[in-house]
């Protein structure tokens, strides 16, 4: 059952309160603490992003099409439809010989407003470039490319690259495909259903892949990690925790949002990661659940606190821009087995 996470307060008295589920595993499948219930089953949404990009590189795509650390980080985003995303992602479709017009994940309102704005200024139209899975479909039409696949239908369940997609998906949480539910994301391809156990044992993979990928497959992995922390701004934009975290902490820290508010945070070389889901989907539970949890593990400093206060302790302000209230997380209760200097050992990886 999900738990008490967050309290939203006003004048000094909780008005609301989101409640959710968090674990933390490490690289051998060991539960270091949770709040609520770890094996609860959601969907992954776009914090399955960077496991679906796996199969394009362990393809050659970074090879074949020149692939910048950017592009890279754009196959894993959930961007903000900015004109560097944009640019950014239209730049990857000329390399494969494609335009927009090769893209079926739907035209969108940039997710950032100011985004959004600027474009209804100029009197322009939004564009399938704008929307925030524009660079994981890129990644899928790579991918037909270079096996001869056809790039008609490409978002559909029993095409040959959203097979891919799901086999790299199974391998990464060490689950049979048959147990991973499968429904309709929002920008039309397959979604993932999986406890939140195997989505952060995947996360701490990533964090470190030597001890669980091997061959091209740890290449990519590799690859996916060092462009995502390199490059954090194509990996969501301005204001956005994922890329302010990955910033802040000079990619210590690898950061993931969902749609539904899931979040996956892997601690980069420690072979641990962190996953929360919010029961109610609230976006603005999230930032003070992170931050909180990754300052009790020491896994912030005070300057990093200080340059994430945005996201520490959200404000709540009204029609006025007066501030009448803030979100504040419920204290967790709970002791990690875990602590900064611990790092796991790779030759008793379980799964």
């Amino acid at each position: 059952m999900s738990e008490p996470l967050v309290n939203v307060i006003r004048g000094g008295r909780v008005e609301s309160i989101h409640r959710g589920d968090w674990v933390l595993v490490d690289v051998s499948g060991r539960i270091l603490a949770h709040k609520g219930d770890p094996m609860k089953r959601t969907f992954w949404r776009s914090s399955a992003k960077p496991f679906q990009a796996l199969p394009t590189l362990e393809a050659g795509a970074a090879e074949k099409f020149s692939m910048t650390t950017e592009e890279i980080s754009l196959l894993c985003a959930s961007h903000n439809g900015e004109p560097r995303h944009v640019e950014t992602a239209l730049g990857l479709l000329h390399k494969m010989g494609l335009d927009e017009s090769a893209l079926d994940c739907g035209t969108a309102q940039p997710m950032l407003l100011e985004a959004a704005f600027e474009t209804i200024g100029r009197g322009e139209s939004f564009t399938q470039l704008q929307n925030p899975c524009s660079g994981k479909h890129s990644g899928m039409l790579a991918l037909c490319l270079l096996n001869g696949w056809p790039l008609e239908n490409y978002i559909m369940r029993d095409h040959p690259v959203q097979k891919e997609m799901l086999k790299s998906i199974a391998h990464a949480v060490s689950m049979e495909e048959k147990y991973i539910g499968i429904a309709i994301d929002g920008c039309g391809v397959p979604v993932f259903e999986l406890p939140l156990y195997n989505m952060a044992l995947a996360y701490a993979r990533l964090s470190l892949p030597e001890a669980f990928f091997e061959g091209a497959g740890l290449s990519a992995a590799k690859t996916v990690a060092h462009a995502m922390t390199t490059a954090p701004f194509f990996v969501a934009g301005t204001k956005r925790l994922d890329t302010n975290l990955m910033e802040a902490t000079q990619g210590r820290i690898l950061a993931k949002l969902g749609a539904e508010s899931v979040y996956c945070v892997s601690l980069m070389t420690k072979g641990v990661a962190l996953v929360l889901k919010i029961e109610d989907g609230s976006y603005r539970a999230i930032d003070p659940v992170v931050i909180d949890l990754l300052s009790r593990m020491g896994e912030l400093s005070e300057s990093e606190l200080e340059a994430l206060s945005y996201h520490r302790k959200p404000l709540l302000r009204n029609q006025r821009k007066e501030i009448i209230g803030h979100l504040e997380c419920v204290d967790p209760e709970v002791n990690f087995d875990f602590d900064a200097t611990w790092s796991p050992n790779v030759d008793k990886v379980m799964l």
